[in-house]
């Protein structure tokens, strides 16, 4: 990427200071007043940058610092345990709503977003600059509001900074709880600042990453949909679904407008950087090892196996997101008249998408420049081949650079995309199935599965049902989402709008798989040849697949009323004026 993302202080390096100098001369850096910092557009970027570093999120998100597990392990994706799925979650155990003075919570980095929203509408750039700079923070601002309202519901509004010391600030820092409404009202206003002053697309390379006006009307797409699903919307409003569509459409037409779409590549378009069509809102990184400008991307090294990287074997796949990936023709497993489903030949005749997610046993998997390398999860014995064994028999491949080399892949720079176009695609989809614009949806679903190289079939529907009914197409729509997103960190928030997590989790046990080479009949030199064996034949004759519990402790058990988080009781202890969730006890309403 080459957004800097410096802290200000950091600017002032010896190649830089006789910029700063323009500005400080002799004056004293570490106590510097915002009067001469916000007079100047160069500082003033710089704290903008700091803002970007602080908010963009890096890769698949945890769920706050307080129960942090990953998005992931919350689904049907992966596996991990969590009180949120054993049912036993307490007050004070999840979320970010922010219960001390931390620059790291929600609250923390709303403050440092209305000290620089205050610093420069107060400070002495051309209004032009001003409104171009404001408008990239309000955005940021919208997007710390709708982490707290998908968690909560109403929160409290706080829109300047808060005054720090003494007792009558301390009174007025106790504000009650906006309702929901407000709360998705003022993140709309924020977003809608952001796209009228900033650009469709910035035109320095050195921009790259910055908001655009399709980030921020997509961002409001997302934010408008969820106010639309079931979990904010239990009465379905059409109206909801309308502003939804609008939002959505906005962004389609503005991203369009401005160069952006689908990639040509499922997989090869986390790779591209520059002009990349389908990166709409991405987090940049860098390859460097250890100046001040290093921002290296912790996704690649995580995930790919441990004998691959240096930590390795995150994200790793669990067998029900194996089974969900559909076949060639679109058809889930066991639906398609095409295509038999074997589960002793589980890859066979999938999506391509498949492959391009999933690293299986024996799957070709270039990694470390190696492109020939095969990936093999088996065990002979009881003992794995694997320096150490995948969990769950299999591997998450998506973004994965396969250049990148052991010693090198806690260092790579490939850039986390957040919003891909596919996603405002299939919002749009989702919308328009809302406000029974069927044909539209239908649109947008053939375009990802098209893009995907689904077979089209005979009828063009790409495996899709002819003739949906809206329900139907909403259940369509949720389904394409599990494949096209998977370790993208979008699975959780869409069970979740939707509260669909009972039904899809509760009572489950996540499974594995453990792939055994069998003791009698495999070829002598089956260790030293597998690389060349048919992998069709191997599976068939030669490996038996046994299947295991992920969750040995605890069936599933979501709770309804997690669908809003408590208001932590420490929170509510520090401000009387917060009112808890009607679900945990409280008076206040989240639907509201």
């Amino acid at each position: 990427m080459k957004l800097s993302h410096k802290f200000l202080l950091a600017f002032c390096a010896p190649l830089a200071l006789t910029g700063c100098m323009k500005v400080l001369d002799k004056t004293d850096l570490n106590s510097t007043s915002g009067d001469l910092i916000f007079k100047d557009s160069v500082l003033t970027q710089m704290n903008l940058d700091y803002i970007y570093d602080q908010n963009l999120p890096a890769g698949i998100p945890t769920l706050g610092p307080g129960t942090a597990p990953s998005i992931t392990t919350l689904t049907d994706e992966s596996y991990g345990e969590s009180k949120l799925l054993e049912g036993s979650l307490l007050v004070n155990e999840v979320g970010d709503f922010g219960t001390k003075l931390d620059p790291t919570n929600n609250y923390g980095k709303i403050r440092v977003i209305n000290m620089f929203l205050s610093d420069v509408k107060n400070g002495t750039l051309p209004q032009f600059t001003k409104n171009k700079l404001r408008s990239q923070a309000q955005f940021f601002r919208a997007w710390r509001y709708f982490d707290l309202v998908r968690l909560y519901g109403g929160v409290p509004l706080v829109l300047t900074p808060l005054a720090a010391v003494g007792v009558e600030a301390r009174e007025l820092a106790f504000l009650p709880r906006n309702t929901t409404a407000e709360t998705f009202t003022q993140i709309v206003k924020d977003l809608d600042s952001t796209i009228a002053s900033v650009p469709g697309r910035w035109t320095s390379a050195n921009d790259w990453g910055r908001i655009t006006k399709g980030s921020a009307a997509a961002f409001k797409g997302r934010v408008l949909l969820t106010a639309a699903s079931p979990q904010f919307n239990p009465t379905d409003d059409v109206a909801k679904w309308q502003a939804s569509y609008d939002a959505n459409k906005q962004a389609y037409d503005l991203l369009t407008t401005n160069g952006y779409g689908l990639h040509a590549s499922f997989d090869q378009l986390w790779f591209q950087e520059v002009n990349n069509p389908e990166a709409v809102l991405l987090t940049g990184y860098n390859t460097a090892t250890g100046d001040q400008t290093r921002k290296n991307n912790g996704y690649d090294n995580a995930t790919r196996p441990s004998y691959a990287g240096t930590a390795g074997g995150s994200n790793q796949p669990s067998w029900e997101m194996v089974k969900a990936f559909p076949m060639l023709d679109g058809k889930k497993p066991g639906e398609s008249t095409k295509y038999t489903y074997k589960e002793q030949l589980f890859y066979k005749n999938r999506d391509p998408r498949f492959d391009k997610t999933i690293a299986y046993n024996g799957v070709n998997w270039p990694l470390n420049g190696n492109t020939a390398n095969k990936v093999w999860t088996y065990y002979v014995g009881g003992k794995t081949v694997e320096a150490k064994a995948s969990n769950t028999g299999f591997y998450t491949r998506k973004a994965i650079n396969p250049t990148v080399s052991i010693g090198d892949a806690q260092y790579s720079g490939t850039d986390w995309i957040e919003i891909r176009f596919a996603e405002v695609l299939l919002n749009l989809a989702e919308s328009a199935a809302g406000i029974n614009k069927l044909d539209d949806a239908y649109t947008q679903l053939k375009a990802i599965r098209k893009r995907a190289g689904i077979e089209a079939g005979t009828d063009g529907l790409y495996g899709l049902k002819a003739n949906m009914t809206r329900a139907e197409l909403f259940d369509a729509i949720l389904y394409e989402r599990q494949i096209e997103f998977a370790f993208e960190g979008k699975r959780f928030w869409d069970l979740r709008r939707w509260k669909l997590i009972e039904k899809t989790l509760n009572g489950t046990r996540r499974t594995g798989v453990t792939i055994n080479l069998k003791t009698t009949g495999v070829p002598a030199d089956f260790a030293t040849n597998r690389d060349n064996v048919n992998l069709d034949l191997a599976y068939t004759d030669y490996f038996t697949l046994v299947f295991k519990q992920l969750d040995t402790k605890y069936a599933i058990t979501w709770k309804p009323e997690y669908y809003y988080f408590p208001i932590p009781q420490s929170a509510i202890d520090n401000n009387p004026k917060l009112i808890q969730n009607n679900t945990w006890g409280g008076a206040f309403d989240p639907l509201k």
